[in-house]
């Protein structure tokens, strides 16, 4: 196995380990009421940010006020196995239905209602998320870890697959769709996350209606800056965001190998910024052509992704798109020109932002051995929520270990955090810790924001003080994102680390 191979693996065991010294307690029970209805004819579009601008904000009836009478209305349990668990998806809701995509990658329709099974497309492709479904026109796209596919939304039924990804590359986002075009990405790792030299990130628009690729685009050059023996890099995590004018924005993944080779320590292999990576991307949506790029962590050699869905929004009359990743900071960039406005750190960081900066420009005797944060697992790994004021951001303060600019290792460690941040100005409102890592994203319904741990428990937070005003427990941990409709709060609980525990789905609804 490969050095490449081994660091993004020893991520994933470190991970598995510490869930399985987690305590995770039990889900509770509760009644059916419901606001929506599965008999809802089943058409409307349905995004895993809640809209085409990935704020993650719903609509409904929880509050401040009420929300204490979130009780648990239903469960819905799972078989699937992956390397992340059974779920690393956020659920779709559209007209009291759940479309829900496992980490097998097979999809289910579900009543919102009871949390009856509707119809189920079977997969057998594990993969290790994130994905998830989206839901366009009358179809359900959705991927595997090699192929796109399209579902009719009301039978399951499977219209059309087509492969996108060949060995050494694979899929790991849920599509995007907009006006009859459907995305989706390829990243630089094979079905086990192993990295592979010479692999391009690309993202492809594809014909909804047969799958036909119409444009590609390389997230990163082909020459891959140098040696493509070993270097890769690019790729999509996370659906585009759009905004309505014909124009979508993504975030990329790292460039390896990271931190560098024995040979070539600090990325020397691939000298420069390494673009596209680590960058949020502007480009026209029906075309692919580009038309701005905002780099956050040049010459990345952490793993440092800026992968995360951009949140399309207004600063102060000011239209942003704000990104985020896994180098822990959040960034408003002006949708015109791709400049930044603001830039805010959150989390865990421990005087290590700048040493990407510091070994492009040959000055790797500046760079500090030891401890670093964020670690490959730490940072903002999943997409943030947004309303009008505030951006809320989930965070996980894991650290690595750093020698010799050729070897990375685990310094453990998998906390928690959750931030709230001024839309407007970039000032961090307030900052609350937790003992487990929120590697899901949250959503925000009124003045109530919801996230879910891995350690198996549901957080409540009034907006404006970050004070918990409810928690649920859940029958397995969580790394998955949560979503909410009308009275109901969605939760998919993927990670069994205890025997007797049970990956599910679950619903808290108001009232139980």
């Amino acid at each position: 196995m490969s050095m490449l191979s081994k660091t993004r693996r020893s991520a994933l065991l470190a991970l598995t380990a510490l869930l399985a010294l987690g305590a995770l307690i039990a889900g509770c029970g509760g009644g059916d009421d419901s606001a929506s209805s599965a008999e809802a004819t089943l058409t409307g579009n349905a995004y895993p940010g809640l809209d085409q601008a990935s704020t993650r904000e719903a609509e409904g009836t929880i509050k401040r006020g009420n929300v204490t009478e979130l009780e648990e209305a239903w469960s819905l349990p799972s078989r699937a196995q992956s390397t992340y668990g059974a779920y690393a998806a956020s659920p779709a809701i559209s007209n009291g239905v759940i479309y829900m995509q496992d980490l097998e990658s097979s999809v289910q329709a579900i009543d919102l209602e009871s949390g009856e099974v509707l119809w189920t497309y079977k997969s057998e492709s594990a993969t290790q998320g994130p994905n998830g479904v989206v839901v366009g026109d009358g179809s359900v796209f959705g991927a595997t870890n090699f192929e796109a596919f399209a579902l009719d939304q009301e039978t399951g039924k499977k219209l059309w697959s087509v492969p996108v990804a060949e060995t050494p590359l694979a899929i790991d986002m849920a599509p995007g769709y907009e006006d009859g075009l459907v995305y989706v990405s390829t990243v630089p790792v094979n079905v086990n996350s192993e990295y592979q030299g010479g692999a391009v990130g690309t993202l492809y628009a594809l014909d909804a209606k047969t799958g036909k690729e119409v444009w590609s685009w390389d997230t990163v050059p082909k020459d891959l800056w140098g040696d493509k023996k070993i270097n890769a890099g690019g790729g999509l995590w996370y659906p585009p965001s759009f905004d309505g004018k014909g124009s979508m924005y993504f975030g990329t993944g790292n460039p390896v190998p990271y931190p560098g080779t024995p040979n070539q320590p600090w990325g020397a292999s691939r000298p420069g910024p390494n673009l596209y990576t680590n960058s949020v991307v502007k480009m026209d949506a029906k075309t692919g052509k580009l038309d701005w790029y905002y780099q956050d962590t040049p010459h990345d050699v952490y793993d440092w992704d800026f992968q995360n869905s951009p949140i399309l929004a207004k600063a102060g009359g000011r239209e942003v798109a704000i990104g985020s990743g896994k180098n822990g900071f959040v960034t408003a960039v002006d949708v015109k020109t791709g400049k930044p406005v603001w830039r805010t750190p959150v989390g865990k960081h421990n005087g290590h932002d700048d040493d990407g900066l510091l070994a492009m420009r040959g000055q790797t005797s500046k760079i500090k051995s030891g401890e670093v944060f964020p670690g490959t697992l730490g940072g903002i790994i999943a997409p943030p929520a947004a309303d009008e004021t505030t951006v809320y951001v989930p965070i996980v303060n894991h650290a690595l270990t750093v020698s010799g600019g050729a070897t990375l290792g685990e310094a453990g460690g998998l906390e928690g955090a959750f931030a709230a941040i001024d839309i407007k100005t970039g000032k961090v409102k307030w900052e609350q810790e937790y003992p487990a890592g929120a590697f899901g994203s949250p959503v925000v319904i009124n003045d109530v924001v919801f996230f879910a741990t891995f350690d198996g428990t549901v957080h409540g937070l009034d907006v404006e003080s970050g004070g918990e005003v409810w928690s649920g427990s859940l029958p397995a941990g969580s790394n998955s994102p949560v979503t909410a409709s009308g009275d109901t709060l969605i939760v998919p609980a993927g990670l069994a680390a205890q025997e007797g525990q049970q990956p599910s789905i679950v619903a808290f609804r108001l009232g139980g």
